[in-house]
This record gives structure tokens, C-alpha cells and sequence, in this order.
């Protein structure tokens, strides 16, 4: 099988060749024998590929100046497994997912890779063409009969006949304050279906900010209303898409709890989330997305949570002899002994402050940071880590007596912020902050191009900022900091909206990029494995979020994670096999364990 994926975005037919023929046109063999393998669609001005006449040689791809056109061969069984495809040369999902009453089914995979097309179609916002467009599309009848003898065929019987209720929580929730107004409390007592207000604002911690506007949220605060809205609506079946983005690790594990007891009321429930140790905690199984983002996405067969992640991992599909990863993820179940930083030159140092901000006071104990080296900040919501992060940014070139610094070339210590909340110019296209990283003259070629191609963004350079999504914003965010010339860099965040890939990948690109331009870095994560990939030391903030807040000084990763864990009252054990973070439920063997000999987050020796 041959899919033929024409990005609409980059084909320019009118730039790539002006006076002439189109360069992917010219150079098809099968054109140049008389077949209209490629064409001129002069209505949309853009080419279009007949997939059952390619040869599939590539020609196309290379001649290409834009990069628009992807040939895909395909197993040849995957031909009558198209679930849903967009249109011609467009984006192609294969099989489905199986939803279980009273269970949670967790999806795994690249953004871009099927996930929302999925809970679309389970929701009914799509319905499934198996790759046939136009009239030639199927009507219920026949896709009904196509699963018949699995789940699936009583769940689209139900969809057709409107007897099933669907939740659906967004995965962009700083959108909301643009289409909801008015109150929290208005909100969720316009979706309490069943008299539950009262008892998940306690739960997620709601009720102090019932009487807020929905506008003045944080993300955080954000997130917790729409799950909370969602869970409050009477439904057959939950969709919901990354709801721990913003959320702490506490507040993380009380939406887990949440989410699971929905199982107990027999509700079927679809998570697509990338922070594995959450999806491992809530999820009964899950499935694999594997293929190119943007172009196809197929889905594994059903697997247990526990062995479905460690697949993901190690890049391996034995029932299915796919192999989607060169190298597997791995993970170290002890701190890496050896420092990556010179601990004799200290490049910035502060002492100990005071800062109020409204009703928040939050205490700093002083400390430094050297050449090269990268403090992780955790704490809960609410405690003062922007505080602090805002701090530094904001009065660093203003000779405060609290901060020290080195002194530089230019005799100016200067910062670069990547905030929690992006705003970038929306105007703007993604190109101009590569062609600007391009120019920077202060950084290597190679360290350009790391960046560039690290975080992907030729392939949205031609987009512009209002048009990107949570994780396209992002890593875009993320290279204008990174290159930017500074001394010291400020990352708050820096995983949100990201998939797991995305996240390991920024989290190791943080680190060599510290390390090679030997400045330093503080970076506030709450993704905790994440964390673990990107921190040599570790700030934890304590306090009662919202009232009062402390900072306390740096610790080497196994005390900081172990303070932070005692914190939230949790604990993480270890995969036997890859070694990756799972959470143990609270009060279970291993986790009163660890408690008692003070290990929450690394294997005891």
C-alpha cells in the first residue's frame, strides 16, 4: 500500500516555479509517459498525487523546494484498515481504539500522530469514511456492520441512535476565557447534573476560587474547572485530552483519583496524557500510536498498561513485528553520581529575600549557581515559583544588592525567560524566529542547528504564531530563549503541551545546551521525570500555596526529590524492566515502605 501526503501549508506552486513547470510535475517519470500522476488543481492552486498511479520513486520529494510532498509505503494489510482519512494527500488514520464500560483506556503517542482525530470520531464530531470521500463515503449501517462481533459495534449503534452522552474536556484550556464568561461557580453549577459541586470543589481545591472570573484564572486554576465541569456532567462516556498540563504532582494525583472513580459508576473513559506516570496510575490498558505525525498514524492492538508503556519505550511491537523507535528511552534508577558543571565558577548568586506579592509573602534563602549547571525548581501551584523565576528576570539588570553576578564581555549579566504563559507576536511567522537564531552570532553553527531541528521547526516554518497549537507554541518559545544571548536562562515550564518524545528530547537539548554555551539555568517542571532528565540540583519551594511560601536551598537530586515527594505524600517506585517512574497507590506496601526509610523517588541501594 502507498499513501501519497501533500503538506498544503508548504506547497507554493507559485514560488517554487513561476515561469514553469512545477518541478515535482517535471520530474515525474510516470507524468513523463502520459499518466496525470501529479496535476495542477488551478482552483486551489495547489498539486495533487493519484496514489494508484504513483511508482512511488521519490523524485517528487526531492525536487520539492518546500519539502511539501511525503510518499509512504505502507504493509499491504493496512489497506482495508483506514479508519479515517482527511482527503486526498491528507492525513490517514488506521483501526481503532476499543473503549471498555467501567474502564479507562489511555493513548500513547506523538502529537500529530491520530490522538484528536480518535476522540473526534468517538465523540461524533467525525464520522468514519475508511478513506472514501464524497458520495463514494460510508453511511452508519455499513461502518456498524464492519465491527460487528467487538465493542465497537455497540458503541457506534449507540452513537447512530443518540442514546450515548459524551464528555469531551479539551486539551487547549487557555482558550476558554475566550468562549465561557462570567463566574466559576456559574460554570460548574450550569454542568452539576447530579449535585456534585460541592464535593469536587472540595476535592480539587476549588472552593476559594468559586467566586473568581473565569478570566483572571491561571492555567492551573484553569484546568481543574474544566476537569471539574466535565466530570460534573452525567455522561456515558468521558474523552479527555492532557488534563494534567499546569497541574502539580499533588494536584496531578487527585485528578487521577478522580478520573478512576468514574469506573465505578461503569462510565467508559478515553485519556490521551504524556506524563507516563500519571498515565500509568489512571489508565486499565492502553494503546500505541505509531507512523509520521501529519501524515499517518496507526494504532497498536489493546495492551496492558504496565507492558503497552514499556512497548512505547523500547520502540517494539512484538505481536506486530513493528519496530517505531531506533533507540529505546532509558531511564537511571539512581542520581547520576558525576556534576556536569564547574562547581568552582559560580556565575550568579543571590542572598536571602523577602518579596510580597498582594496577599503572598514568600521567603528566598540565598544560594548560587555555577557555569554550566541547571537547578530544578519543584513545589506545589500557588507556593512562588514564577514568583521567584519573575524575580530574577525582573530585577537582575537593575543592580539589586540581593543578587550577584559574574562580570561579562559586555559587562551586562543578562537573562533569557521562557514564561509559563507564551505571548508571542501572532502576526509573526515561525520563520522569523528561526532566521533569527540563524543570525545570532554569539552561538555555533551546530548549536543552531541542534536547536532547529530538535524542536522541529522547519516543518511549521511557513505558520504563523495565532496558528499553532499548545505544543507548536512551545517549542517555539523554547528556541527563542535558548537562542537568545545570555548569561543565565529561565525556563518555566518548559514540557507543557508537549508529548512524551517532545519532552525528553527538549529535556536532553536543555542540558547539552547549558553545558556547551557554559551559562546556567533555572527551569520550574513539574513533570517529575522530566525533571529528572534535565536537573543537577534541585530548589523545593514549601508553604501553604496562595498565603505563604519558601524557598529553600539547592539539594542534589536524590535529597530534592526526596523533600519535595515527603511534601506532596507520595512516592514513586521503579519499572522492573525499564527502570521508568511509576506512582505507588498512597498506603500500598511499597510506598509505606519507602516512606519509612525516607527513599520516595530513587531505588533504594
Amino acid at each position: 500500500m502507498r499513501i501519497a501526503i501533500l503538506n498544503k501549508d508548504k506547497c507554493k506552486p507559485d514560488k517554487c516555479s513561476p515561469f514553469g513547470q512545477k518541478p515535482c510535475i517535471k520530474y515525474c517519470p510516470r507524468v513523463r509517459t502520459g499518466d496525470k500522476t501529479i496535476v495542477l488543481n488551478e482552483k486551489i492552486n495547489k498539486v495533487e498525487i493519484a496514489e494508484n498511479l504513483c511508482s512511488g520513486c521519490g523524485i517528487c520529494i526531492k525536487k520539492c523546494p518546500f519539502g511539501a510532498i511525503n510518499i509512504i509505503n505502507l504493509p499491504d494489510p493496512l489497506e482495508n484498515q483506514v479508519t479515517f482519512r482527511y482527503g486526498p494527500d491528507q492525513f490517514s488514520l488506521f483501526r481503532m481504539a476499543i473503549p471498555k464500560e467501567g474502564s479507562v483506556l489511555g493513548l500513547i503517542g506523538q502529537n500529530g500522530i491520530g490522538k484528536s482525530t480518535l476522540l473526534k470520531i468517538l465523540s461524533g464530531d467525525l464520522k468514519i469514511n475508511f478513506g472514501r470521500f464524497n458520495d463514494n463515503s460510508p453511511d452508519w449501517d455499513e461502518i456498524i456492520s464492519y465491527f460487528k462481533g467487538s465493542e465497537l459495534h455497540k458503541y457506534f449503534t449507540d452513537l447512530k441512535n443518540k442514546k450515548l452522552k459524551v464528555v469531551y474536556k479539551p486539551q487547549n484550556i487557555t482558550s476558554i476565557p475566550r468562549f465561557v464568561k462570567g463566574k466559576v461557580y456559574n460554570l460548574l453549577a450550569q454542568n452539576d447534573d447530579e449535585d456534585k459541586l460541592e464535593i469536587i470543589s472540595e476535592k480539587l481545591n476549588l472552593t476559594k476560587i468559586l467566586d473568581r472570573d473565569i478570566s483572571v484564572l491561571s492555567g492551573g486554576e484553569l484546568q481543574r474547572v474544566a476537569i471539574s465541569a466535565a466530570y460534573l456532567k452525567d455522561g456515558d462516556v468521558y474523552l479527555i485530552d492532557e488534563p494534567t498540563s499546569y497541574l502539580d504532582v499533588s494536584e496531578r494525583i487527585n485528578i487521577a483519583k478522580l478520573i478512576r472513580n468514574l469506573t465505578d459508576e461503569n462510565k467508559t473513559v478515553i485519556i490521551v496524557e504524556h506524563d507516563l506516570a500519571i498515565l500509568d496510575y489512571l489508565s486499565d490498558y492502553v494503546s500505541l500510536f505509531y507512523g509520521v505525525p501529519g501524515a499517518y498514524g496507526i494504532l497498536s492492538h489493546p495492551q496492558g498498561v504496565r507492558v503497552g508503556i514499556n512497548i512505547y519505550l523500547n520502540g517494539y511491537i512484538k505481536d506486530e513485528n513493528i519496530r517505531f523507535r531506533d533507540d529505546p528511552i532509558k531511564f537511571h534508577e539512581r542520581p547520576p553520581q558525576e556534576t556536569s558543571f564547574d562547581s568552582g565558577n559560580v556565575i550568579f548568586s543571590y542572598n536571602n529575600m523577602q518579596t510580597d506579592l498582594g496577599k503572598f509573602h514568600l521567603d528566598i534563602t540565598g544560594s548560587e549557581i555555577h557555569a554550566g549547571e541547571i537547578i530544578g525548581i519543584l513545589g506545589p501551584n500557588g507556593i512562588g515559583k514564577t514568583t521567584f523565576i519573575n524575580l530574577i528576570a525582573e530585577n537582575i539588570n537593575d543592580n539589586n544588592n540581593d543578587f550577584d553576578t559574574i562580570e561579562t564581555i559586555d559587562d551586562i549579566f543578562s537573562v533569557a525567560i521562557k514564561p509559563q504563559y507564551i505571548k508571542l507576536d501572532e502576526n509573526l511567522k515561525v520563520a522569523k524566529f528561526i532566521s533569527d537564531i540563524k543570525l545570532a552570532a554569539h552561538i555555533h553553527q551546530s548549536y543552531k542547528k541542534r536547536l532547529i531541528n530538535n524542536l522541529q521547526l522547519l516543518d511549521i516554518k511557513d505558520r504563523l504564531i495565532s496558528e499553532l497549537s499548545g505544543g507548536e507554541l512551545q517549542r517555539v518559545a523554547i528556541a527563542k530563549c535558548l537562542g537568545t544571548k545570555a548569561d543565565m536562562y529561565l525556563l518555566d515550564e518548559p514540557s507543557a503541551f508537549l508529548d512524551v518524545e517532545m519532552r525528553l528530547q527538549v529535556a536532553q537539548l536543555i542540558r547539552k545546551s547549558i553545558e556547551e554555551i557554559k551559562k546556567a539555568a533555572f527551569v520550574v517542571e513539574h513533570d517529575i521525570i522530566t525533571q529528572d532528565f534535565i536537573a543537577d540540583s534541585i530548589i523545593v519551594f514549601k508553604g501553604k500555596p496562595g498565603i505563604k511560601g519558601m524557598a529553600l536551598p539547592p539539594q542534589n537530586l536524590r535529597d530534592g526529590f526526596n523533600s519535595f515527594l515527603e511534601i506532596m505524600g507520595i512516592t514513586f517506585r521503579r519499572d522492573s524492566l525499564t527502570k521508568r517512574p511509576r506512582v505507588n497507590k498512597i498506603g500500598s506496601n511499597k510506598d509505606l515502605y519507602q516512606k519509612s526509610i525516607n527513599e520516595y523517588y530513587y531505588i533504594p541501594k
